[in-house]
Order: C-alpha cells, then sequence, then structure tokens
C-alpha cells in the first residue's frame, strides 16, 4: 500500500492531461470514408425519398437431357427501368462462362506451392475433356435479332432504341450448356454420379443468363465473375417450366403450380397431412430407393412460380426422398411456410432426423432478429459432401453419414449401430454439427441476401457476415455447447484469434476477389465483429431493435455497408464510427494488458495522524541492511552502546517526528479550505477508502470495451464494464481510478472472453501461473532397411514372403 500524497482533485485533473493523437485517430468519424447522402439513400442509413431499383420477369421452358447432361432452355426477359436514367445497352451476367477453359476466371488462377494434388489433377482432366460454359442462341424483341457482345462472363445487349426512365423492354434468349461435374471442378452447381447405383442428381445454379444490377451507387455492376465474389441481382417475378425424366423429383424456387401433373395422389394426400410437429415423408426412402431401380424414358414438367425473388434455382433427382413440415408465423403474408428437404438414401439417417427440423429452427430465429420469412416454402437439398449455397426458397447443402465399411475377415458388409441402435451408417459428431450449422446458414440466406439484397460481388461480409452472425446465434438456441466453429469451440470469438493476430490479413472491406483467407475474413471475423457489437458495446436491446431496424428498412432493396453503419447508429444512439473503423477497415487486433496497480490511501495532513503511517510505510519499502542484521546475529556492540552519552536529539526523534510547525501547517491547511472541500476531506478520512490506479496497455490496437472483473481479498468480487471510450484521449495506453471499500486483491479484464482477445496471458495483474497440459513423446529415427523391405510380400503377387526372400538371397 503506498500513500496519497495529493488530495483527489488534483489527481483527475492530471490524468485528463495525459492526451496524444492516437486517441483522436481512433475515434474519428468516418465521414470522409462513408458517401455523401443523397435522395436515394439518407444520412440515418435508410432509403431515401427517391430510392429506386430494377424489375426484371423471366419465363423460362428448359429441359434437362440425362443422357447428355445438358441443359437447353428459352427464357423472357422483362426488364422494367426505375432508374432515372435513360440505358442504351443491358448487361447480363454468363456466369456458366467461367467454366470455359479461355475465361478469366481459368486464366488468372494462381498457386500458392509448387504441388498437385489428385483433385486439381482431376479438375483439371475434367476441364480438358468437357467444353464448358454458354451456347447462346437467338437473342430477339418483337422477332428482330439483337445485337450482343460477350465479354466473358458479361454479355452487354444493344437495345433497338434507348430505354427512357420508367420504360419496359421485352426479350427472348435461347441458350444450352453441358452440365459441369461438381465433384470435380466444384462451383456450387452441376452433377452429382452415384457410381454404385449408377443414378444422377442435378442441382442447377447461375444456370441461365441474368440481368445484372444497375444501381445507383455503381451504375452497371462490372465485375467479373471470378467464383468467388457472388451476386448481385435484380428482384422480379419467375414462371420456369422445368422439363426432367418422368421418375425425377424436382426441388426449385418457388411454388409447385401443377402437382396434378406430376405427383401422386397418394403424395399429394400426404402433402395435405403435413403437420407443425415433426417432418411428415412425402416419398419414403423405400419409394426413392424403388424409384431409382427402375429408369424411364419418359418425361415430365413441372412448373414452378416465384414472386418477387432475386433468383432462380433448382434440383432434381430420381433418388429423392422428400420430406416436409409445416411453419407456421401468424399475421405474415404467409402464415404457412412449407419447410421442404430433398435427399437420397445415402443421406440416411441423418437427414430425415435434422434437415427439416434446421429449416424450422431457422426461421424461427431469424425472424425474431428481422423480419417474417417472406416466401411461401423454404427448402434444404442434399447436394455435395460439405458447405452449401442458397438461392431463394432453395438451399443446397452437405453432409451425409458414413456409409458401413466390409469386414475385414469374411470381406462382407459389416453392420454398424446407430445411436438409435439400428445397423446402418455412422455419423461423426462433425458430420451432425456440420449438417444443423449449414443448414441454419444456407436458410439463413434466404433473409440475408436473398432478402436484403446486398451486394455480394464487392462486400462479401453483407451477407456471409451478416448471415454467419445470425447463425450463431440461431446454434446456440439450438443446444448448450454448440460446437459451431472448428468442431470444438462453441465461442466464435476465441475461434478467430489466431486470424486476428496473422500477418496475412486484409481489412473486412476488402473486395471479396482479394481475399486469400476468405472464410476468416468474410464469415467469421464479421462475426466476432457483431458479436462484440452486441454483447460488450451495445447491449442485447440497443443492439437487437437497431439490426432490426435495418433488416426492416432494407428489405427487399439493396443497402450498402454505409446503409447498415448509420441504421446501427441511427438507431441506438451509440457511436459506432470507432468500431467500424477498427474492425472492418484496418487488421488490427484486440490485445489489452493490465500492466500495474498502485493502491493508496488519503492522508489527513495531520502530521500526528499521518507521520506514524509514513513511518511503517518507509519501514515497509525500505527494510534495514541485511549487513546490519547480520551484525546484530553475531553479537557486534555498536558503539552508540558502548558510549551513551554519544547520543542527541536525533537519537530520540526520526524524520517522521512531527514539529510544532508542521502542526501549524496543517491547521493553515485546514482554515483554507472551503465548506465543501472540508466536508469531502471529512467523509473520504471517515470512509478511508482504498484508492487504485490501473494502467491499460493496448498491445492490438484495436479500441475496445474493457469488461472487468474485480477481485477482493475478503474473497468476493464485482465485474464491470468500461466504454471503448476510455482510449479517447489515448488508444495506446491509458490509466484508470478506481476508489474502493476493499482491498483489491486483482484486477483482469474479459475472463468470459467477451472482446476476442488474442492473449489471455496479459489480462491479469497480478499475473498467474499460467496452466496447461502436454503429452509425453518419444523421439524415433526411422532409417531404410532396403533389405528387410525386399523381404516384404509383395500385395496381389503370388509369391511368399519366404520365395522373395530365396530370390534376394539368390542375387546376392
Amino acid at each position: 500500500m503506498r500513500i496519497l500524497i495529493s488530495i483527489l482533485v488534483g489527481l483527475v485533473a492530471t490524468s485528463a492531461m495525459a492526451n496524444n493523437d492516437t486517441g483522436a485517430a481512433a475515434f474519428n468519424q468516418l465521414g470522409t470514408e462513408l458517401p455523401t447522402p443523397n435522395v436515394y439513400r439518407t444520412a440515418s442509413g435508410a432509403p431515401g425519398p427517391q430510392y429506386w431499383q430494377q424489375k426484371v420477369d423471366y419465363q423460362i421452358d428448359v429441359a434437362l437431357d440425362e443422357a447428355e447432361k445438358r441443359i437447353t432452355a428459352t427464357e423472357t426477359i422483362t426488364y422494367r427501368n426505375n432508374s432515372p436514367d435513360t440505358l442504351a445497352y443491358l448487361w447480363l451476367q454468363l456466369d456458366q462462362n467461367r467454366f470455359d477453359n479461355d475465361s478469366l476466371y481459368r486464366r488468372s488462377g494462381t498457386v500458392t506451392k509448387d504441388r498437385l494434388s489428385f483433385g486439381a489433377l482431376r479438375r483439371e482432366q475434367d476441364y480438358a475433356d468437357n467444353d464448358y460454359g454458354y451456347d447462346i442462341g437467338a437473342v430477339t424483341s418483337r422477332g428482330q435479332d439483337l445485337d450482343y457482345v460477350i465479354n466473358d462472363t458479361m454479355m452487354r445487349i444493344d437495345l433497338a432504341r434507348p430505354l427512357r426512365p420508367g420504360d419496359t423492354v421485352q426479350f427472348s434468349i435461347d441458350f444450352a450448356f453441358d452440365i459441369t461435374h461438381e465433384v470435380a471442378i466444384g462451383g456450387r452447381s452441376g452433377y452429382e454420379h452415384f457410381p454404385d447405383t449408377d443414378t444422377y442428381q442435378y442441382f442447377l445454379a447461375q444456370w441461365f443468363p441474368r440481368l445484372a444490377a444497375y444501381t445507383d451507387y455503381e451504375g452497371w455492376q462490372n465485375k467479373q465473375f471470378l467464383g468467388r465474389g457472388e451476386f448481385t441481382l435484380e428482384f422480379g417475378d419467375y414462371d420456369v417450366d422445368i422439363t426432367v425424366p418422368a421418375d425425377h423429383i424436382v426441388s426449385a424456387t418457388g411454388e409447385l403450380t401443377n402437382p396434378r401433373d406430376v405427383l401422386t395422389a397418394e403424395q399429394r394426400r400426404r402433402l395435405a397431412e403435413v403437420g407443425t410437429d415433426a417432418p411428415t415423408f412425402i416419398v419414403t426412402p423405400e419409394e426413392a430407393l424403388e424409384n431409382e431401380r427402375e429408369g424411364t424414358t419418359d418425361t415430365r414438367t413441372w412448373k414452378f412460380s416465384a414472386k418477387n425473388v432475386r433468383d432462380f434455382a433448382w434440383a432434381s433427382s430420381r433418388k429423392y426422398i422428400w420430406d416436409a413440415m409445416i411453419h407456421r408465423q401468424p399475421g405474415a403474408e404467409y402464415d404457412q411456410v412449407w419447410a421442404m428437404s430433398f435427399y437420397p438414401n445415402e443421406a440416411e439417417p441423418i437427414w430425415s432426423h435434422y434437415s427439416t427440423q434446421a429449416v424450422v429452427h431457422t426461421m424461427e430465429v431469424y425472424s425474431r432478429f428481422s423480419f417474417d420469412y417472406p416466401y411461401p416454402t423454404a427448402q434444404s437439398v442434399n447436394s455435395w459432401a460439405s458447405g452449401g449455397m442458397e438461392y431463394p426458397m432453395i438451399t443446397f447443402n452437405g453432409y451425409r453419414p458414413e456409409p458401413p465399411e466390409p469386414d475385414e475377415d469374411d470381406e462382407e458388409e459389416a453392420e454398424t449401430e446407430t445411436p438409435e441402435g439400428e445397423a446402418g451408417p455412422t455419423y461423426s459428431r462433425r458430420t451432425k454439427y456440420g449438417l444443423i450449422g449449414v443448414i441454419i446458414h444456407e436458410i439463413g440466406h434466404i433473409y440475408f441476401p436473398m432478402t436484403v439484397n446486398s451486394d455480394e460481388r464487392q462486400w462479401t461480409w453483407m451477407d456471409e457476415g451478416i448471415n454467419s452472425f445470425l447463425e450463431y446465434v440461431a446454434e446456440l438456441e439450438w443446444e448448450e455447447d454448440y460446437p459451431a466453429y472448428g468442431g470444438r469451440y462453441a465461442n466464435v470469438l476465441d475461434y478467430i484469434t489466431d486470424y486476428m493476430k496473422s500477418p496475412n490479413q486484409v481489412p473486412i472491406m476488402t473486395n471479396s476477389d482479394s481475399v486469400i483467407q476468405f472464410g476468416p475474413n468474410a464469415y467469421s471475423k464479421p462475426t466476432a465483429a457483431l458479436i462484440v457489437l452486441r454483447e460488450a458495446v451495445m447491449g442485447r436491446e440497443l443492439f437487437d431493435f437497431a439490426f432490426k431496424q435495418y433488416a426492416e428498412r432494407w428489405k427487399f432493396k439493396r443497402p450498402t455497408p454505409a446503409d447498415f453503419f448509420r441504421t446501427m447508429e441511427d438507431a441506438s444512439a451509440v457511436d459506432l464510427d470507432w468500431f467500424w473503423r477498427g474492425w472492418f477497415y484496418t487488421t488490427d487486433h484486440v490485445d489489452v494488458a493490465v500492466t500495474d496497480i498502485r493502491e493508496y490511501k488519503v492522508l489527513s495532513k495531520d502530521p500526528d495522524i499521518d507521520n506514524p503511517l509514513l513511518r511503517e510505510d518507509w519501514k515497509r519499502d525500505h527494510p534495514s541492511p541485511v549487513a546490519e542484521a547480520r551484525n546484530r546475529d553475531e553479537g557486534i556492540d555498536l558503539r552508540i552502546d558502548r558510549y551513551p552519552e554519544l547520543k542527541d536529539f536525533y537519537n530520540e526523534n526520526d524524520a517522521f517526528t512531527p514539529s510544532n510547525k508542521d502542526r501549524n501547517t496543517y491547521r493553515s491547511y485546514i482554515e483554507d479550505l472551503e465548506d465543501w472541500e472540508r466536508a469531502a476531506l471529512d467523509r473520504v478520512l471517515n470512509e478511508d477508502p482504498f484508492v487504485y490506479f490501473i494502467d491499460f496497455e493496448n498491445v492490438g490496437g484495436l479500441v475496445t470495451p474493457l469488461p472487468v472483473r474485480i477481485e477482493y481479498e475478503d474473497g468476493s468480487s464485482r465485474e464491470m464494464m468500461l466504454p471503448a471510450e476510455i482510449w479517447r484521449y489515448n488508444a495506446e495506453q491509458v490509466t484508470r481510478m478506481m476508489i474502493e471499500s476493499r482491498r483489491i486483491a486483482a484486477i483482469s479484464v474479459d475472463d468470459a472472453h467477451l472482446t476476442a482477445d488474442v492473449d489471455y496471458t496479459n489480462n491479469r495483474f497480478p499475473p498467474r501461473i499460467e496452466r496447461s497440459r502436454f503429452e509425453l513423446y518419444k523421439s524415433e529415427r526411422k532409417r531404410r532397411n532396403l533389405m528387410k523391405d525386399m523381404l516384404v510380400e509383395l500385395k496381389g503377387d503370388d509369391k511368399t514372403e519366404a520365395e522373395t526372400g530365396d530370390v534376394l538371397l539368390e542375387q546376392q
């Protein structure tokens, strides 16, 4: 303990002088970085009074040629120009052209190491064996050919006459393409072959020429599709006729309008009996197995209609099991939503157990944070090994259980036990939670960006990051200790720290096609940022209200980052420019250290009271010389003891002995105090508190709130939140004063891991011993023994090990 010599008023004044320009820079407003508000987008973050967006309607007839793995289609597009601009041409996206061998995507590919995997080799061979990309046929309007130019994944159509504001143009395109082998080349679309049964499933996305977005902030979207930066599209109405083999089941964006033409009476009856408590099979696993054995050359046409959507995708296979469940949302435009799943028997038993339940759970949670689910159906289709992809009303999702393995002894199929005790495939913990998580994530995308229509090509975090945040919220409402990240981490703020302190970061605001570590940058770090914002900066009440305002304001509209930033501040009265700058525009990280704590007591200035205390403190801090103690132990006689006459006044009075002059000074000090100062002094002397000065250092550079835990010597504790504004004068080092009635034993920061601090070893003062575990290892150097290796039996060879050894010895 130290004695506080200066009075408190003086101390507070001096602490405010510890200022430098780092705090000012961290808390500067974002005004210069954000676009100027205008009649389209206001300073509050809301759409302006003259906000506009284009409308595009599609009528498509498409046929799947299963033998050729090819799509043939005709589309009629109706484009309404709601902008204030006259348009001489239109731009469309030709996303299948990405797979052309001469595409910008293929020509701009790079590698980080000199190596070639089997997967990469298969991909290159598949490209070499196929001619992917669009075959564009007639492009006409009112029976007249339209001129067009194809530039990689973009197609410009030159209009016969300029399209004025408010006018509409209609034109048609004939097109075809070979469907990609998704397992070989990826691309979130294509076909999958099941070799055991020689059957297929098809999931078609980015499959038709689509209008590029024309916006108030960008004009025409002009970035080529390089595979990572996804899509910004226009809303419209779709009528799509899909002709497939007659034994196929089709899942698609929208509502099926001709069920009597494509479904059996039994399937329609089952649909009519679907309830809200559990999924109901429309096509059972047994029926799907029987269906895939038969095959047919006949075809059927499934007709789907979708209103006010920004895209359309579909899946088709004779292998599909189909189950459904109702999600009710009273008072919504669609008060009854069909939650449905489509999957092959290879996905059982995990898909029938979890998929549709996860679809419903997503709508329950997301609607609470944003708006009622805006469409009549929500579908999950099992499409690949892992991961997923989203489209309006339909999502493609991975994960399947492991198939039974053959018994090594009798080479017959071994029966394994499922958690329910039935023989069959098993699945890992990672597969279970990966499946639930990816379905939540992809169904969540129907809210963001399929409804809140952000520009994925430029700002991936606006859909992936915001959606991953809500996915995380929904996962924690699925069950406690949900292993959301890496199969182990329940807390994304622990998962993200390695990335945040790595040297290979780029800011979140970086264009998606320029990000190397795409997952952490687009998904995990924005999720962590919004968790910190909700739980540590704003609090749930303010955050949830502001976030819901953002979702409602921009439902079926196209927000930019500025609209999100401004809305969150506008609806909460919280200045967050420091937060957006640090988390979204820099690569700084959170690393706060508690570097020192100093304890004081307040002096009365009365020498008869203070000086004995000062004497005790001096002796505590300045122990007697070791030599003096050893002299005493050896019994050395001091001269002053042998000659007492050498003692004088100073042998009886030390430096802390009060004098009359000291007493007179104290009386003058008391008399000069104002009444309020005397009252404050009397109170502090009566209460006798502990006064602490605590030093915090911002090691990582990212200013942050400080969730502080104070532990007292009596075993009690309390928590307090110091806001990020504590750094506003100095963003590198700050000192906090605390007046406490109990003696502090320790101070720690962020015990609950609320801030994504990358190093918790410096978060406590005094430091504690860090505890962990490691396992012993045995050092073993392996050397090649060629003679011994030659004696090993060659698998598949008729020679025995002994015979092989005889040959070797003969050769020697």
